[in-house]
């Protein structure tokens, strides 16, 4: 028996700490054994057949792997949970998103959201041991749930990591089909990736005041910039406190812009403050600068 507990924990181990009860099985521990290692704590429940071993508490990506494990050999993470492991978004609070390979409608168990939808053979991948949709299906079903600009962003970023988004087009009967063709026939992966909320809200207000379309986070004279126009030589910074608020940041601004303006740039500078109180003033000035 003890062999079989050390097997179990390597497996355990393998798995970000997770085992499911066909396992333990496997292994050669029969239901009172189990049940015992439940009583002993050797075994925490996680969901119906699922387990950590040693420790209730588990990783994120032990949470994922067990609510994955628990839906069934078919299941992978999907929608928001996908995202946020592929590097496409930030994780979202304790919500796990799984999808099931059949019919159905979606339901709920507790943190655990169960989609149930069919799952292509080139839907799926695995990272780290958890199996996972793809990031073209993953866009395909967050489609179905986030805005237009959302899904732009999504794009920008599986450009940006180099993810494989063969098969991104809208499927027939899903309720983000209209908005994904929307987007994919406007949308040039990677044209509009920012780096923070700052730019995203500086990228609407060029958007709200009809403004030409600048490139973002390009190089100019060997410098990385936010905003550019290059017909009118324009170039727009935004400042956020915690990048720019220090005496170096200052001091370092300063002889880019100096170094820009040599080369023949011009730079604008708009922190938080100017675009959340006054974007209409920010929108005049680059009127202004763009004429």
């Amino acid at each position: 028996m003890h062999s079989i507990w050390q097997a179990v924990v390597g497996l355990a181990e393998r798995q970000h700490g997770v085992v499911a009860r066909t396992q333990l099985v496997a292994l050669g521990l029969v239901d009172e054994a189990i049940h015992r290692g439940v009583r002993t704590g050797r075994l925490h429940r996680v969901h119906q057949g699922v387990y950590a071993v040693g420790r209730p508490s588990l990783t994120d990506r032990g949470r994922l792997f067990a609510a994955v494990v628990s839906c069934g050999p078919t299941a992978a993470a999907s929608h928001f949970s996908a995202a946020a492991l592929t590097g496409l978004m930030r994780p979202r609070g304790a919500r796990i998103d799984v999808t099931v390979g059949s019919g159905g409608t979606r339901r709920r168990r507790g943190a655990l959201v169960i989609h149930r939808s069919p799952l292509e053979p080139g839907d799926v991948n695995e990272i780290d041991g958890i199996r996972v949709t793809s990031p073209a299906r993953t866009i395909i079903d967050l489609a179905d749930l986030v805005p237009e600009r959302r899904l732009e962003r999504l794009i920008d970023e599986a450009a940006y990591l180099g993810l494989d988004l063969r098969g991104l087009e809208p499927r027939q009967g899903r309720r983000g089909a209209a908005k994904l063709r929307r987007v994919l026939g406007r949308h040039a992966a990677g044209s509009t990736r920012t780096r923070s909320e700052l730019e995203e809200r500086m990228l609407a207000l060029v958007r709200q005041a009809a403004l030409p379309q600048p490139e973002l986070n390009t190089e100019i004279e060997g410098k990385e910039v936010d905003f550019v126009w290059r017909r009118a030589r324009l170039i727009v910074e935004t400042d956020g406190w915690q990048a720019h608020g220090t005496r170096a940041a200052f001091e370092r601004d300063r002889r880019r812009d100096a170094d820009l303006a040599a080369a023949g740039w011009r730079v604008l500078r708009f922190s938080h403050r100017h675009l959340q109180a006054d974007p209409a003033w920010v929108a005049d000035r680059v009127r202004e600068a763009l004429r």
